[in-house]
């Protein structure tokens, strides 16, 4: 491979993209650099009046559009692959960005474990691992017709190494990078080896989620938590967003061609180190 092919590897035009979770910290970052790149995006959304204005926000040759879309109702995805199709012709790659946690899903000094109540666990289970699969289903079925396409999920590095108090968010971010696996597998053996699926599992980003979590909201400082994370991470720092954009390209782009069924962790080394 020359020099200009690897060039050409990130310039996504005339690909489209499907992205859920686009209007999040993480999900505009990635949506505006997949712009930029030349994709034509298309954003998944409930909230259409946010996602438009993220959009408003994002410079690039490729086109954008948000479509009404509810990770968790199969008949509003098929409705918004119907639209995306129509749009775009086909559908190339699907960053499943769609995720989150619940404060009554999480433990602390006034609720204990034993206390979590049952709707709590639903609802993390259910946006984050079902919010996976059903897009999956939906629009990894137009790459299976076509026989080429790039599903990647967005996990956790609690997958790897549980937290303390999110108890769902981490087992359901494991079902992730276990469903990752499984689904890669399963597409390259039945339908495609040109279908490829991957994730990737951001180490600690301040997010609108955990922000004051992580630090004090009066103050700016760290909190407790954020510290014995800094205190982890070999890097010594939360990331930034942008810090996930090459892995997002590669893994999307054909530079990947030969990576699938894997779960890239972007931690500044926190799953490596061991404490000591």
């Amino acid at each position: 491979m020359n020099l200009p092919d690897l060039s050409k590897m990130n310039d996504f035009t005339g690909r489209s993209v499907v992205v859920t979770g686009g209007t999040g910290v993480l999900g505009q970052v990635m949506t505006r650099a997949l712009i930029g790149c030349g994709a034509n995006v298309a954003v998944l959304a409930r909230n259409l009046e946010k996602a438009t204005a993220v959009l408003s926000e994002t410079a690039g040759s490729g086109k954008a559009i948000v479509v009404d879309g509810d990770v968790l109702q199969k008949e509003s995805l098929e409705r918004a692959a119907g639209v995306i199709t129509s749009e775009f012709g086909q559908i190339d790659c699907l960053l499943n960005g769609a995720g989150g946690n619940h404060p009554k899903a999480t433990t602390n000094a006034d609720l204990s474990f034993f206390d979590i109540p049952e709707e709590a666990l639903r609802f993390v289970f259910d946006l984050n691992l079902l919010g996976t699969i059903l897009p999956s289903q939906v629009f990894g079925k137009r790459m299976a017709e076509q026989g080429e396409g790039s599903i990647l999920n967005v996990s956790s590095m609690s997958a790897f190494r549980p937290l303390t108090r999110v108890l769902s968010y981490s087992a359901a971010k494991a079902g992730v990078n276990s469903f990752t696996q499984w689904l890669a597998v399963h597409l390259a053996q039945e339908y495609s080896p040109r279908i490829r699926v991957n994730a990737i599992a951001p180490g600690f980003f301040l997010t609108e989620q955990n922000r004051f979590l992580l630090t004090d909201r009066e103050t700016g400082k760290l909190s407790a938590r954020g510290q014995s994370i800094i205190d982890h991470t070999p890097m010594r720092r939360f990331g930034e967003p942008e810090d996930l954009l090459s892995t997002v390209l590669w893994l999307l782009s054909p530079a990947s061609s030969f990576v699938t069924g894997v779960v890239v962790p972007v931690d500044g080394g926190f799953s490596a180190f061991g404490g000591v």
